[in-house]
């Protein structure tokens, strides 16, 4: 057989073809990186912001925790792990980490016990529909203040002329007023106890909502079993809360543990250090003392323990 002639007359079609299909998959590719591109194209600007207000200087402070006093000093030097010894063996920051597990501790659960307490209240059929209204607003109101009011209205409540120590003497509670804020054995507690007040409406209304979501039949068909109140509270209640309960304390774990503006303006953390948290501890040692190496190093520590809380949370919520 003869070998097949070249038809030179049928290569520009070829290569016509072989430019067309280049094409069409140039065009197919750069459609697919487009389309692909796209989900990102629109949440550059919250990666943008997000990098700029958190990431970069997250990544300043953790490297500021490894090198001498930085930012007074024109030429600050690493020195490894030194902040960080020094500040978990300082005994104020030693004071602070009680100071807070105390805080977030009573806090927490006196803001489920209450917002649960105070939850059941307003979704129980033996209140009126006003009746509830009226308690809604009252119990909201501490809610809807201002951390700065909060601070002034319970300093002027807790002076030693304020209406508590007036109320108190008056009933015989007690013979002269105390400055509660002021006093190293009370100022913890009258602390605790207005971070309480101020945040339990918060519980009481999310924990409401989860109340008014349970399905009635339950309740129906454990009063059928025989099931007192208190045997429906616990085994129909609780389980259906339980969600909502667990989610709400790992948030307010989280939450207590950053506070801040109310430490400082009730008692900045005195009297001697008795209120001294994490968070008004860094603050000093930043600002007061301008030890920013080690203010640093006591940030990285509060975002590491919080990152802790955090990753609990995020399980819950991908669990349920």
């Amino acid at each position: 057989m003869e070998p097949a002639k070249l038809d030179h007359a049928a290569l520009p079609r070829v290569a016509a073809v072989a430019s067309e299909a280049r094409a069409t998959l140039w065009g197919r590719a750069r459609r697919f990186l487009a389309k692909s591109a796209a989900p990102f194209g629109y949440i550059s600007p919250t990666l943008i912001l997000v990098s700029v207000l958190m990431l970069i200087p997250i990544a300043m402070v953790v490297s500021y925790s490894f090198k001498d006093n930085v930012i007074v000093q024109q030429n600050p030097v690493s020195v490894g792990l030194a902040n960080y010894t020094k500040v978990l063996t300082d005994p104020d920051f030693l004071a602070a980490l009680k100071n807070t597990f105390v805080f977030i501790t009573a806090s927490t659960v006196a803001h489920l016990v209450l917002g649960l307490g105070f939850a059941m209240m307003l979704n129980t059929s033996l209140l009126s529909g006003v009746t509830k209204t009226i308690f809604r607003i009252i119990y909201i109101l501490p809610w809807l203040f201002t951390v700065a009011v909060i601070a002034v209205i319970w300093r002027l409540m807790l002076d030693p002329a304020g209406v508590v120590n007036y109320l108190l003497t008056t009933a015989g509670g007690m013979q002269e007023g105390v400055n509660w804020l002021s006093d190293p054995g009370t100022a913890l507690w009258a602390l605790t106890f207005i971070n309480i007040w101020a945040g339990f409406p918060f519980f009481m209304i999310s924990i409401l909502a989860g109340l008014q979501g349970i399905s009635g039949d339950l309740y129906e068909a454990a009063s059928v079993d025989g099931a007192s109140p208190f045997r429906q509270f616990w085994n129909v209640t609780l389980p259906q809360l339980r969600p909502v309960l667990i989610s709400m304390a790992v948030l307010d774990l989280i939450w207590t543990s950053q506070q801040f503006a109310l430490i400082w303006m009730t008692t900045g953390g005195g009297p001697l250090n008795v209120t001294e948290m994490l968070s008004t501890y860094t603050y000093k040692q930043a600002f007061s003392s301008y030890e920013f190496a080690t203010a640093s190093a006591s940030a990285v520590i509060v975002l590491l323990l919080t990152m802790i809380l955090a990753f609990f949370y995020v399980r819950l919520q991908r669990e349920r």
